[in-house]
């Protein structure tokens, strides 16, 4: 994959990103300092990375630490002109001067228990027109008459000029109202995020297995369709939607992912029709163990997409942490470190779980610092 990124600027995974931001606003909220402490932030990637996924994350970590609800309008500033920014000229009351009136997006709830996110979204796809009318949003929190509310975040998002896609060289003046982060694709980032978003099993195995299908944009090749979180995103959706036969839903996955990929995912899931019932792990009858790698990736995607919807049973949890004891020591720390992703503060719960300690007095050495 041809990796290229802007010099001069921290390069972040989307997991590391999402901490640093929104423990910078928790801080700044906590503080009672206004949001506007914070430069509003401008994030770099290539298409299909997770940019807008790892706003929405931002969100929730606000709202979960500081108690406020938080309320994200997304604006994609490549449909806008910058009369839309401003508003729709009428005249006033004498019809003496014009006035306009104010945008949708500035109809924001400016309550004392509410944090608004203004996600701008494709900013370097918007001609230079546009990103010029962005100019007041993101330092002076206005656009002609109109004004953020002060309760609101101003984050901006957009693709690279060298992404090959549809973007515009950011105008200096710009560029320097914001704070820059480039994000990429890091599986083990994404895989946190997956489990907690109920991503299907069957894709969270195979890119366990194959972790460079990840992310799989190349400026140098032509193709239309290419993996990226976005798109895996996508193929879960029509697994867990429509129909969990990937082939009959081959064609489909094809047009997500291109046929290269899709094929491989295609013969590696067929792995799935021969592991144990899954049911039988959790309920401690202890069936036989797979063998080859591939089934050991899938057996472990498996039982933690089961484990999420019996995360309180600590009896069916801890009967699967006995039959992981009998898998190859690497495996059964995927799977451990998994677990810990089945919920916010999960690992509190693991560590009461006397087959967990058994666990990590045995193996505990392999998590490196995961707990």
């Amino acid at each position: 994959m041809n990796e290229l990124k802007h010099k001069n600027i921290p390069v972040l995974s989307i997991g590391e990103m999402v901490k640093e931001i929104s423990g910078a606003y928790v801080s700044v909220i906590r503080s009672k300092l206004p949001v506007w402490t914070m430069p509003s932030v401008m994030l770099w990637g290539p298409p299909g990375v997770g940019k807008s996924q790892a706003v929405r994350q931002i969100g929730t970590h606000i709202e979960k630490e500081t108690g406020k609800r938080v309320e994200i309008t997304d604006v994609r500033l490549l449909l806008f002109n910058p009369i839309d920014l401003r508003g729709i000229p009428t005249a006033n009351a004498d019809k003496t001067l014009a006035i306009w009136l104010r945008p949708q997006i500035f109809q924001m709830d400016a309550s004392d228990d509410v944090i608004n996110i203004l996600f701008l979204d494709e900013i370097s796809a918007a001609p230079q027109s546009v990103q010029a009318a962005a100019y007041q949003i993101t330092l002076d929190r206005t656009v002609g008459e109109h004004k953020l509310p002060e309760n609101c975040i101003v984050i901006a998002a957009g693709n690279r000029t060298t992404d090959k896609s549809v973007a515009f060289k950011m105008p200096k003046a710009l560029a320097n109202r914001l704070m820059h982060i480039e994000v990429e694709g890091n599986f083990d980032s994404w895989k946190e995020w997956a489990i907690k978003s109920n991503i299907n099993p069957k894709v969270v195995g195979f890119l366990s297995f194959r972790s460079n299908y990840l992310m799989g944009f190349d400026t140098a090749v032509d193709d239309l369709a290419f993996p990226t979180p976005r798109s895996w995103e996508m193929v879960s959706n029509l697994l867990n939607g429509v129909s969990d036969d990937v082939e009959q839903m081959y064609a489909l996955i094809s047009g997500i992912v291109g046929c290269g990929v899709a094929t491989e995912f295609r013969t590696w899931t067929k792995v799935f029709q021969d592991l144990p019932k899954i049911e039988d792990i959790f309920d401690g009858k202890n069936p036989k163990l797979p063998q080859s790698t591939d089934a050991l990736y899938a057996l472990t995607a498996s039982m933690t997409a089961y484990a999420k919807g019996c995360k309180d049973d600590k009896n069916k949890i801890a009967n699967s942490i006995r039959y992981a004891n009998r898998m190859p020591p690497d495996f059964s720390t995927v799977l451990m470190k998994d677990y810990m992703y089945l919920d916010e503060d999960y690992k509190k719960k693991l560590v009461l779980i006397p087959e967990f300690k058994k666990w990590l007095e045995e193996k505990g050495n392999l998590l490196n610092g995961a707990l």
